[in-house]
């Protein structure tokens, strides 16, 4: 492992801003900072420690204090004492974990009190039985198979090299506490059209939900509703969300039951819609709020070298954001991982759209079945589990499971545009079916459902990726969208700005900036742009930044440096458009 490192240094206890913008509580409490760790194979509570880790960051990780490898068979253990603040008996008690990867179980004062699985979802546990009044113990047991099993881990692995990286275990986003009444709201489903919202407060209880929305400061809206119920809102002289003009609403939602508040939460919203339809020329062309837009994307692998999974501050995780957005970029496909509520906040809030993708699981298919069939036009049927490597049943619910728990937990964003199941074949199953099911979750958003090699016809999109060839359009679909959802890759290495200096992997290699912004523009103006006037309407380059020893990042993995000039990709991302 490297000893890179970022300008973003971690101060304080890390990530202590409210970690959930979409359901905002003023009282929380966060269990961020030191806790104490283990590593064993003993199903047992561990007497002792091996140390201390700081939470959030991942065992492997620098900044974690640990940088040690979590093995299949081990266990990591984690330990913290704590107060609540302020606690009442009359209130429940609410632990939220952002993700921990992979299974775990947690215990309250040495009692079980849940277990979960997946490590890319949020989850919560109502530890009220089990808490006191002064010091409760918290103990976490997780256990992570990473690449020796077919469970959703993107591109993690224990041999990290190429286009694969370090091992993410454990806890890798924000632990923290709340306090609430018997009768509180658990969730706001907010589904937005041009000129309305769907409201569905889901709340633990009985009682009404007062709902109140705000252009600014200025109140547009008030009503009071039963709880569990939908309420369609109209909103006069509607405000739209674009990555040019992001304006969000404010939603304030307060519960009440018997003439007293028994909650109140802060949210937001964007007015848009995402859609597909022909032009003139009948290209399918891709929509936002009903018009055509081009979308113009990097591929963002969320990776930091000193934090992986987790970005080093809070800072950190919206500087990625800044950085393609003042480059011209209006998208960014976050790439086989997903992230902590604040990022797509950010998107939502600076102006980005989102492709998220689903982490990838099963072993690699193999160069011929990924790489070579694909690039002669070759697409293999996805339902043929063998040669995906798809045959442990286990694995295929697991993906399917994690899927259902991404697009409910993201669902509320403004910025995510569209689902990506399956990457590149990696661990792909049934993914026209698939993409049915994407559709029955959530109909407002569109599905890249094979992206790249193996399409099955399914989906928003006929999804190509090209590095070494030439890119080429491929035949006129109709119905789908052409979009060239990888390309590019271009490397140089940046000494002093490399997790290795040597043993470094990138699509096509140069030596000078000068020599790769050059590429850079040839490849646009030669190839990428005059496939615009033939059906592309999406580009996703690789990449944003380099991640460990794949180098081919616009930006180094420290952030510290951008390789291409910026002027040419300002100039480029100019004439990416219809």
């Amino acid at each position: 492992m490297g000893a890179l490192t970022t300008d973003f240094i971690p101060a304080g206890i890390p990530h202590n801003k409210y970690p959930r913008p979409q359901l905002r509580r003023e009282s929380w409490q966060n269990l961020n900072g030191m806790w104490s760790y283990a590593i064993n194979k003993s199903e047992d509570i561990p007497e002792k420690w091996d140390g201390s880790i700081l939470v959030p960051f991942c065992a492997e990780s620098a900044l974690s204090g640990v940088q040690k490898a979590v093995m299949p068979d081990d266990l990591l253990w984690y330990r913290r004492i704590f107060n609540i603040e302020g606690y009442s008996a009359s209130k429940q008690t609410i632990l939220h974990f952002g993700a921990v990867d992979y299974s775990c179980r947690i215990y309250i004062n040495g009692k079980k009190a849940g277990v979960h699985f997946g490590g890319y979802t949020s989850f919560e546990l109502n530890i009220t039985p089990y808490v006191t009044d002064g010091e409760n113990v918290i103990t976490v047991a997780v256990r992570d198979k990473t690449d020796t099993a077919d469970f959703p881990r993107g591109k993690q692995t224990l041999k990290p090299d190429h286009i694969w990286y370090t091992a993410v275990t454990g806890i890798w986003q924000t632990v923290w506490l709340e306090q609430v009444d018997e009768n509180y709201i658990h969730s706001l489903r907010i589904t937005p059209s041009l000129d309305s919202i769907v409201i569905h407060p889901e709340c633990s209880g009985v009682g009404n939900v007062i709902i109140e929305i705000y252009d600014g400061d200025d109140i547009v809206y008030a009503s009071t509703i039963p709880v569990d119920t939908e309420e369609k809102i109209s909103i006069d002289a509607p405000k739209l969300w674009t990555p040019e003009t992001p304006f969000l609403y404010k939603i304030t939602a307060t519960m009440t039951h018997a003439g007293r508040m028994t909650d109140r939460v802060q949210s937001y919203f964007g007015l848009r819609t995402f859609g597909v339809e022909r032009d003139d020329n009948s290209y399918a062309r891709l929509l936002l709020n009903g018009k055509p837009y081009f979308q113009r994307g990097l591929l963002d692998q969320g990776y930091w070298p000193d934090g992986l999974y987790t970005a080093p501050t809070d800072e950190a995780l919206k500087s990625d954001i800044d950085a393609a957005k003042r480059l011209g970029f209006n998208m960014l496909r976050k790439h086989i991982k997903t992230e902590p509520a604040r990022w797509y906040y950010y998107c939502d809030k600076i102006g980005m759209l989102v492709w998220q993708d689903m982490p990838s699981g099963a072993a690699y298919p193999g160069d011929a079945l990924a790489v070579a069939l694909p690039n002669l036009g070759i697409h293999v049927k996805d339902s043929d589990y063998k040669r995906f490597k798809r045959e442990d049943e286990a694995g295929r619910n697991a993906l399917i499971n994690e899927l259902r728990g991404i697009i409910d937990q993201f669902y509320n964003t403004v910025c995510v545009c569209t689902w990506v199941p399956f990457n590149e074949g990696w661990g792909q199953f049934n993914a026209s079916e698939t993409a049915f099911l994407v559709r029955s979750l959530d109909s407002t958003r569109l599905v890249d459902h094979a992206s790249g090699w193996h399409d099955q016809g399914g989906g928003n999109m006929v999804s190509v990726h090209k590095y070494i060839l030439p890119v080429h359009a491929p035949k006129k679909d109709g119905k789908r969208a052409f979009v060239l959802s990888e390309y590019g890759g271009y490397s140089i290495p940046s000494a002093g700005h490399m997790w290795k200096e040597t043993e470094n992997f990138g699509y096509r290699a140069y030596k000078t900036k000068e020599a790769i912004s050059t590429a850079y523009k040839q490849l646009h103006e030669k190839q990428v742009i005059p496939l615009i006037k033939k059906g592309l309407c999406a580009t996703v380059y690789t990449q944003l930044t380099d991640v460990e020893t794949e180098i081919n990042g616009i930006l180094t993995y420290d952030r510290k440096m951008c390789k291409i000039d910026k002027n040419i990709i300002k100039e480029i991302n100019k004439k990416l458009k219809y």
